[in-house]
Parts: C-alpha cells; structure tokens; sequence
C-alpha cells in the first residue's frame, strides 16, 4: 500500500469530520428555542417556583456558556474545543461535563450494541450464505423468509411486544432498567449476572430486529457469486464442496457485508436510540434522547461527533483491511 494513498484517506477523513461537525454545530441552532430558559421554566414547572430575576439569571448563564457571543465566534471556539477533547459542559445536567455523561453511558451501550451486532452479523451472513448455496437443505433456505418479516417490524414495536408477553405476561425477565433500582454498580458476580439478566430483552430485539437485514445482504450477494466463473471453475475442478463455499463462494460475498459492518459499528449509537428508551436502559442512546428534549446543544454536539467519528474510523480501517479479504484489490497500483 502506498503511502500517498494512506494520506489522501487520512485528509478525506478529517474533511468529513469537519464538515459533519460543522453541521452538527448549526443544525440544532435553528431551533427558535432558547435551551438554558427551557431549563429554568422546567425546573420551576417542576418546583412550582419561578425567580422574578430569570431574565438576569438566563443572560448569565448564557456568557457562562458563551451563548451570548456571535455565532461564527461560538463555532470558533467550538472547534477550538472539539480539537483539545473538550465537548463542553451539559445544559440539562450542569455541572457535569459532556465527557462525563459519555462516560457514563458509553459502556452501557458498547456493552449492548456491539455483542449484538456481532452476534446478528456472524449469523444473518451464515444464514444467508447457506440459503443462496445451491446445494443447501431446503429447510435452511425456508429460514430467510421469517428474518425479513421480523426485519420489516420496528425494534422499537418488537421491543414492546417482548416486554409485553415475555416481562409482563410470564414474568421471566425484568421490564426495564439494566440493573434492579437500589443498586450500585460494581464489578461483582451477582451484579453483573443481574446486568445480563436485564439485558436479555434488549439484546433480543436488537438481533431479532437486525438479523433479516443481514440474512437477506448475503442472500443476494451469494446469488450474484454462483454464476461466476471462479466459482464454477473449483467446482470443475473437483474441489470439496466445502472448500468451494468458503473460499470461492463466501469470500467474495461477504465484502459488501464487512462495508455494511463498518458502518453498522459506525451507527451503532443511533442504532440503539429508541430500543434503549424502550427499555429504560441508561446508554448513549437514552442521553441522546433527553439531550434533543431538553435542547442541550453540547450534548448533542459531543454524541454526534463521537458517532461521527467512529463511522469515519470504521470505514477507513474497512478499507485498509479489505487487500486482506480479496487479494483482486490492490492500493499499490497506478
């Protein structure tokens, strides 16, 4: 791989960061909508108490935050923060910073997501490799056919259904939550045990939701593979079958499923969004929701742009690794 070419994906990715920031910088100020007065009528909905100086008190926190200055020096200072790591202060949760709240909530989610995207990714592209390979039980073919109908139902309908008859009509497994309220987290064995436990509806949506979409990818991807004349090449050639699916059938397949891999990684905040609300359960998904209700821009600013830098990353490692997947690509030529 040459390393012109290395340069030219490292610049691309900082350009799409930029201009990803950027917008996520101006869209949610479109909003009419003043954050910080929102906050203080809140809290004195929610308080019954309203200070006779909140004009004073709102234009405070507004040169706190840096809210009174003009718009193209906030975007300069927020790219000045969004550069040393610093994403701000939350509106909705002051004094905690952006950084801690992502903190806080990172690990519920990568906790969540990521066994979960695994998990339907190895198994809706084993599944959907076997129900293209034409020498396949008819019974593994069948499986396709309920995958895409689950796929077609929102998780967060899914979700709702589960919690209805697996947590509310049996009993079995908690509603919400990801751990019984009381609780401190802790790395013990009955903590943690309780954590999967609260997580089982969840992760069931999820895979249930997701395992269809990459079924059906790898389904349509191997029919497009069987005619081709590697394929029937190593046939001719009396190779085992077995070697034959894997290395000439799979391997070619599976490129547009790693792409769609990445970016599944990449999205895998967004992904959970309404399953995590669904379910109560206290990852970036549900911070990023009541951010967007209660208008916090920091927050939203600080989970867009981890989001969109982790689509960034995933896709450049995707494209740095796919020489290694199928030997026909090659950075090193003119």
């Amino acid at each position: 791989m040459k390393l012109s070419y290395l340069f030219r994906r490292l610049v691309f990715l900082v350009i799409v960061i930029w201009t990803a920031a950027t917008l996520l910088f101006f869209i949610p100020r479109l909003s009419p909508v003043n954050p910080i007065r929102e906050r203080f009528l809140a809290i004195a909905r929610s308080t019954g108490y309203l200070p006779t100086d909140l004009n004073t008190i709102i234009a405070s926190f507004e040169t706190k935050f840096g809210l009174d200055k003009p718009l193209p020096q906030q975007y300069v200072d927020y790219m000045r923060s969004v550069l040393r790591g610093d994403l701000g202060v939350s509106l909705m949760s002051y004094p905690k910073t952006v950084n801690q709240l992502i903190g806080e909530a990172l690990p519920w989610t990568l906790g969540l997501l990521t066994v979960t995207t695994i998990i339907t990714f190895l198994v809706g592209t084993a599944i959907g490799a076997l129900a293209s390979w034409p020498k396949s039980p008819q019974w593994v073919k069948g499986m396709v056919t309920p995958l895409i109908v689950l796929a077609a139902i929102p998780p967060q309908v899914l979700g709702l259904l589960l919690i209805y008859f697996v947590a509310f009509k049996l009993n079995i497994l908690p509603m919400t939550g990801a751990f019984d309220p009381g609780d401190l987290p802790n790395l013990s064995i009955t903590f943690i045990l309780d954590v999967a436990r609260h997580a089982i509806l969840p992760s069931l949506t999820l895979v249930l939701a997701y395992i269809g979409f990459w079924a059906l990818g790898m389904r349509g991807m191997g029919v497009t593979v069987q005619g081709e004349d590697y394929v029937l090449f190593a046939e001719h050639k009396g190779l085992p079958q077995n070697r034959v699916f894997y290395a000439y059938y799979v391997r070619n397949a599976i490129l547009p499923q790693v792409t769609s891999l990445a970016l599944a990684f990449g999205g895998i905040i967004s992904a959970g969004v309404l399953v995590e609300s669904v379910f109560g359960f206290p990852g970036i998904g549900s911070t990023l929701t009541a951010a967007i209700a209660a208008n916090d821009y920091f927050v939203i600013y600080g989970i867009g742009f981890i989001t969109i830098l982790a689509v960034g990353v995933s896709m450049l490692v995707v494209d740095l690794i796919y020489p290694l997947l199928d030997p026909r690509i090659r950075y090193d030529r003119k």
